[in-house]
């Protein structure tokens, strides 16, 4: 999300005295450490780079106060900024660029939030950073449609770049001291809390697009997922990363959780059952294994037909 926004910065006519990101991480199959995107592009232009593991710490606070900004902009830090931090810059404030249309979805996951509720656009708000989350008063707000079948990656890549944009402009109406800032409604603020991986279970007792939609919002990360019919509710299951509501005619109504394979000629290789009709997965991932489509999933698992909430078994290819 961050990295659109230093690229649009660097090529600005602002200058980029330091940049601030989160630690080295392990990264990759071999998890060796390295830096951020944000942190590898600072690196590469030679910028002061500060990597705390926590902002505020006297080391970082330090550095920043001899940089002397006069202005911050976060953009998906993911840490509590302090008010030491929050007011060093010589304007008195940081500047955010969040994946929402304030005072909706304030909080850690705005875009999965929003795909999950089945809105139909959402966008960016550039706001001052304050203490209470996501709660400061905003400059400019830009939004864009959401696809039918956009997953959060999908999605959060378009608000990058919307936010890039957004910040730009943003920047150039506070040097200009023309920003039309406004205050947020409460009355009006809903949250959209951190997503675990337990969010992805998907409830097949929901309706299609229901489950659909958190199929989608939980891509490609947590992932949504579902127990395969010879696991317990602790196995590894079966991620689904993409899927449709079936369009086709059915011979009978399914039950929730219910397989069936394609049984006719133009019907798709794997659908189940939910509250209200049939689930048609585009995108399946056992875990440690790549994405792929159903037809080459069932090559190496064939199901039986059989119900996903039932317990029932399912052969695994002996070859």
């Amino acid at each position: 999300m961050a990295l659109p926004s230093l690229e649009g910065l660097l090529e600005s006519r602002h200058a980029v005295v330091a940049v601030v990101t989160q630690p080295d991480r392990g990264r990759g199959r071999g998890r060796k450490r390295s830096p951020s995107p944000v942190g590898e592009l600072a690196l590469a232009k030679d910028l002061t780079l500060l990597r705390p593991e926590v902002i505020g710490d006297s080391d970082s606070l330090e550095a920043l106060q001899r940089a002397k900004p006069d202005l911050g902009v976060v953009v998906a830090f993911g840490q509590f900024i302090p008010k030491p931090i929050r007011c060093l810059p010589s304007l008195g404030y940081l500047i955010n660029a969040h994946a929402s249309l304030l005072p909706k979805y304030r909080g850690a996951s705005p875009v999965a939030q929003a795909i999950l509720d089945g809105e139909k656009r959402t966008g960016v708000s550039i706001m001052r950073v304050e203490r209470e989350m996501d709660a400061g008063p905003v400059a400019l707000t830009r939004s864009i449609e959401i696809g039918e079948e956009e997953t959060t990656g999908e999605l959060t890549d378009r608000l990058a770049a919307l936010a890039a944009e957004a910040l730009l402009e943003a920047l150039d109406a506070i040097a200009e001291d023309q920003a039309p800032w406004t205050e947020q409604d409460p009355a009006l603020a809903s949250l959209a809390p951190k997503i675990a991986r337990a969010d992805g279970r998907i409830d097949w007792k929901r309706d299609t697009a229901t489950c659909v939609r958190r199929i989608h919002a939980m891509a490609p990360r947590p992932g949504a997922f579902t127990r395969l019919p010879d696991e317990g509710d602790d196995g590894a299951g079966l991620r689904i990363l993409r899927a449709r509501p079936y369009a086709g005619s059915a011979k009978d109504a399914p039950q929730p959780g219910q397989i069936r394979l394609a049984d006719q000629p133009d019907a798709p290789p794997l659908r189940i059952g939910t509250a209200d009709g049939w689930l048609v997965p585009l995108e399946v991932q056992r875990p440690g294994g790549k994405a792929m489509d159903p037809a080459a999933f069932l090559r190496g698992y064939p199901l039986q037909e059989t119900n996903l909430l039932a317990g029932t078994t399912a052969k695994k290819d002996e070859a």
